[in-house]
């Protein structure tokens, strides 16, 4: 019909993605804006939101009421009773039907099951099939002798077993195999244990290489945080940075300089995050932990770092940083958190908006960027 050939190709959302959006929403954003910058319905926002929150998983099958699991069980069940039945069936044929039978079935059930159900013994059928054994033959053996090595055994030693088995085979096809079927000896893993790299130890690259100026939207962000003074205690301001018009796109507060003030940053960003290419920072543990790290793996965005006590490698986020603390928080006093959420909402809007920059041209972030697209057009 042709009606079908207007329909959007279906997506697919991976477990990784629907948490980050979970926790978008979570850390603050709102629903609408979720639905819009990322293109989805109400009712699956509504439908991830409770999944995580009522079992954690966004599985359909640990989702499942206990009604539907046990439909699901019975369903499985005679669909093994059917199987079954399909290998009795010629249980009292001849010799080559029964061999063939288990050809056939390879995929489904292990050699010794089918022998025992059909009643001939190994021996025989390997002695049936190992004048002429297929590919998939070898390749069902070659799973089997691996599994029963416990994932040990490497191409020698399953060249040995295989052989046993009537397979005369090359080591290199049986690697070739052993690749295609993505098998790998434990004795090919290193022994020891790993060393985790410490923050000022990371060996991830520098990918700005301090080319701040002329990047594209959203080709690098920078980010930073600094501290703040909150009643009689410390807070901290966490800001993103678009190096393509100096525009704050992301800002949050918090009383801890840590990961999750970061992640409430980029859940203020108005723009879906697979646009950003580039999120560049200095090496605090802040930046530099799991938590951010799962949010650039699911949104696909690179990672860069600044060399070590090098702080030129950020110097848009330190100046940026600078201009804050001295427009912004000089001589203001903060009397609580949310005072302070509130005054700094309102001094990125005049940032963005109102304030000219020399770098631009003198020119607000917002000109600036409204100017690129209409030469873009």
């Amino acid at each position: 019909m042709p009606e079908s050939k207007n329909r959007k190709p279906r997506r697919k959302f991976t477990a990784e993605l629907k948490s980050q959006i979970v926790q978008l929403y979570q850390n603050g954003k709102r629903k609408c804006d979720i639905i819009n910058e990322y293109d989805i319905s109400p009712s699956l926002l509504d439908k991830w939101i409770k999944q995580a929150e009522s079992t954690g998983s966004f599985t359909e099958k640990d989702n499942r009421t206990p009604e539907e699991q046990e439909l699901i069980e019975l369903r499985k069940r005679n669909k093994q009773l059917e199987m079954e039945n399909d290998i009795l069936k010629p249980s009292s044929a001849d010799l080559g039907t029964k061999v063939k039978v288990i050809k056939n079935n390879l995929h489904k059930y292990s050699v010794s099951a089918m022998c025992k159900v059909l009643k001939i013994s190994r021996s025989t059928y390997y002695y049936e099939v190992k004048q002429k054994p297929d590919e998939s033959i070898l390749e069902t053996n070659i799973l089997n002798v691996f599994k029963a090595s416990r994932k040990n055994y490497g191409t020698r030693k399953i060249k040995v077993e295989l052989s046993k088995l009537g397979h005369t085979v090359s080591r290199r096809r049986i690697g070739r195999i052993m690749k295609q079927e993505g098998l790998v000896s434990k004795y090919t893993v290193a022994k020891f244990k790993p060393h985790v790299d410490k923050c000022n130890e990371s060996k991830v690259a520098n990918l700005v290489n301090r080319k701040f100026n002329e990047q594209p939207h959203l080709n690098i962000v920078v980010s930073d945080l600094t501290y703040v003074r909150v009643g009689k205690s410390w807070n901290y301001i966490c800001v993103l940075i678009d190096l393509f018009n100096r525009e704050i796109i992301g800002f949050s507060a918090g009383r801890n300089k840590d990961a999750s003030l970061v992640a409430k940053a980029f859940a203020t960003v108005k723009s879906n995050l697979k646009n950003i290419n580039v999120f560049h920072t200095d090496r605090g543990n802040e930046f530099k932990n799991q938590l951010i790290d799962e949010t650039l793996r699911t949104f696909k965005i690179k990672r860069s770092l600044s060399m070590k006590g090098c702080p030129y490698d950020n110097a848009v986020a330190e100046a940026t940083f600078k201009i804050i603390k001295t427009e912004f928080v000089k001589g203001e006093h903060f009397e609580t958190l949310n005072d302070l959420k509130y005054q700094l909402a309102d001094y990125v809007n005049w940032f963005i908006n109102h304030r000219i920059h020399s770098s631009l041209g003198y020119l607000t972030p917002y000109q600036y960027k409204v100017n690129a697209l209409k030469k873009v057009v």
